[in-house]
Parts: C-alpha cells; structure tokens; sequence
C-alpha cells in the first residue's frame, strides 16, 4: 500500500511565512512567529477561532536545549506557512520552565493534539497529563519506552537504524558481526537491537563489547573484540566523532578488512564525509533529499541553518494538517487516522505509527567516501505489508 503523501511542500508553495541528535550546522536564532503561530499566551488571551484546530508545540525555548527546540518550532512555522494555516492554529509552549505546566496550559488553550516535547523525561510526566485529557501526544523522543496509552514516538530509532545496515551488511556478505556500545542507556539499547538485528539477518555476534567516552576505554573496548580476523563487519553505535576514533583502533587491531558501520547518529555529523578513516563505512537514517530543500529554505527565513532534528518540526505540522483535511472543528483529534497502515511520507520519507505507537521509518544506507556520502541502498517509497 502506498504511503499516504504528506507531500512535502518545498517549492511549491510560495513563503507567506531521548536522546537529541548533535547539530549538523550552528544553533539557529530565534525569529518572529508567523500567522497563525503563537507563543503561549494565556487561554483567556488567545483568539477564538471557529475554522481552525487548536494544535500545541512543546519545546524546550529556554535552557540548554533551547536552540534546538528553537530549531524544531521554526520549522514547524515553515509547515504551517507553507500548507497556508487554513486548517490549524499552533501556539509553541516552553518546557525548559516546566513540562506538566505547558501540558496543562496547552490542554487549557483548547489544544486537541500536543507535538513534542523533545526530551523522553519530558514526555513521560507530560503523558498522563495529556491522557487524562483525551490529547494525543506525539513526542519528537526516540524512546520506545514511553509509546503507548495514547503517546506516539516520532523519533528516529536507534533499533530501526541497526536493523537496516546489519540486514543490508548481511546481504553483501558479512556473517560475522562485532560491535561497540557506549556505556548508558543508548548503548544498552542499541547492543540489544544488534544482537536481534543480527540474529534475525542469519549473522553472527562474535564480539560485543561496551567501553566509556575516553580514548582509553574506546581501545580497551576494541582490544576485547579480539582479533581483527574474526568478525568482517563491526558496528560502532555512537556519533561520528566517536567512531573517526575508534576505526584506526579496529584497523591497528588487525580488523584491516572489516566493514565499519554506523547508527542513525552518523546522519547528524558536521563533516562525516571528510572522515577519511570512516571511508567504506555504511550507515542506515533517513533520506536527507528533500531535508536539504527544507534546509535551504529555513537559511532564508531565519539567517542561520536548522538542526538536523527540526524536519520532525516539519513533518509533524503535516501530518496533523493531512488528518485536518476530514477532521471536524470542536471534535477530538482522530487518533486512529495515525495508525493508517499504509503510512505517511514527509520530509524524511515514509513513515507510519505500529500499534505499539512507534513510528517505522523507512531508511537509507549511505557509504561514507572521499569526501561526499553515497546512497547504496535507497529508502523505500512506500509499506508494503
């Protein structure tokens, strides 16, 4: 079945207006909200408005994080400019000053669905709130923990991304499989993914090994995998800086011939294709085709380059503005429309909610060259199951 388009809307509209990926380009700056976008005024201030839905945002606006939950709601501002704001009104709400409070300021504004929050602690004292009140949320977290009881997670998932490059590894002929985690909560859950990952694909786990964010413990971790001639692929579940690392280790190991490979942490890396020691390494994220328009179009409006995380901004002010299209003022948000089978496609490709409430993407694997990032194995345009 065909993913039901959200159709990204770069060119075609002209402007009228966890876990936190690191940015790929500088923090941008804050910009006046357009039409239609407000920042959390008070209910009794708010206008009234029989023709649109309510819709909240809840990122963090102040803070550590507040550039990138800046990030998010300008490109959310772009989505609801360019599908002209004609079914939707989105007021943002900031969570650095209290996720509970925005969640109940949102639902008191007559919000009938929250986008957000950014953060997976946020989403969990944020979810109740909003289930008391019959508000779905959709969180930009990447933490499957938290789906369910009316939460959706948006967020691209570490255990998608392992599953694609290990299958696609597979299929290129890797058997034996090595990796390395980082100690934590990321890491934990990226060493089980891979070792299903790799059970699944009919591979092998030789070696699976955890080590600390110090140069000391990253060799320490890569001397355990043992010889280098016993594993022919070896997953490195962290960022690119780590992994940049980490590859001259595996090579001096004697591993001279090991197919390096990435998580959807790689995709967010400033510079990643003039990693020369990550040259021939593969990994799985999202299509960046039309995210590249997005990018360029956001530089134009506010000065500066969004966070590679802002396109779930995007694509969540489309979905919702998609469900809109049949969906009857003063009436609950239709939950059930985000669990069509055949799914969505935004900004970063086909998407669709399980029942479990996580989204499934469909991703790409890039190879990392001389200097560029090749597509080896394009993302699926649609769901066929």
């Amino acid at each position: 079945m065909l993913a039901t388009r959200l159709t990204p809307v770069i060119g075609l509209f002209a402007l009228a207006a966890c876990q936190t990926m690191v940015p790929k380009r500088q923090a941008p700056t804050p910009a006046p909200g357009p039409a239609q976008t407000e920042t959390g005024p008070a209910a009794e201030e708010l206008p009234t408005d029989q023709n649109r839905h309510r819709i909240a945002l809840l990122v963090p606006l102040t803070g550590t994080n507040a550039a990138v939950g800046q990030s998010i709601a300008n490109a959310a501002n772009l989505a609801v400019l360019d599908t002209g704001g004609k079914r939707i009104r989105m007021t943002v709400y900031d969570t650095a000053v209290g996720a509970a409070g925005a969640a109940e300021r949102a639902i008191a504004d007559g919000a009938k669905v929250i986008l957000g929050p950014l953060l997976a602690d946020d989403a969990r004292i944020i979810a109740p709130v909003a289930a008391k009140a019959r508000v779905p949320l959709v969180s930009f977290s990447n933490d499957a923990a938290i789906a369910g009881a009316g939460t959706f997670v948006m967020g691209y998932s570490p255990a998608q991304s392992i599953d694609r490059v290990v299958r696609f590894a597979r299929a290129r002929g890797a058997t034996r499989f090595a990796g390395l985690t980082p100690t934590g909560v990321y890491g934990d859950r990226a060493g089980t993914a891979f070792l299903r990952a790799v059970e699944s694909a009919g591979g092998q786990v030789v070696s699976l090994q955890s080590f600390d964010r110090s140069r000391g413990g990253l060799a320490a971790a890569v001397t355990r995998l043992g010889r280098g001639s016993a594993y022919d692929a070896v997953l490195i579940a962290d960022g690119g800086r780590i992994a940049v690392q980490a590859a001259p280790l595996i090579r001096k190991a004697g591993a001279t011939e090991a197919r390096l490979l990435g998580t959807e942490l790689w995709n967010a890396e400033t510079g990643l294709a003039a990693m020369t020691p990550l040259a021939g390494a593969w990994f799985a994220s999202v299509s960046d085709g039309l995210y590249a328009q997005l990018a360029a179009k956001y530089r134009a409006r506010y000065q500066t380059a969004p966070y590679r995380i802002a396109s779930m901004g995007y694509d969540a002010v489309l979905l919702v503005t998609r469900i809109a299209q049949d969906w009857r003022v003063g009436q609950p948000f239709p939950v059930a429309r985000l669990t069509d089978q055949g799914g969505f496609t935004g900004i970063d490709g086909a998407f669709r909610f399980g029942r479990d409430g996580v989204a499934e993407r469909a991703l790409e694997v890039q190879e990392v060259g001389a200097g560029t990032l090749v597509t080896v194995s394009p993302a699926p345009a649609r769901f066929d199951d």
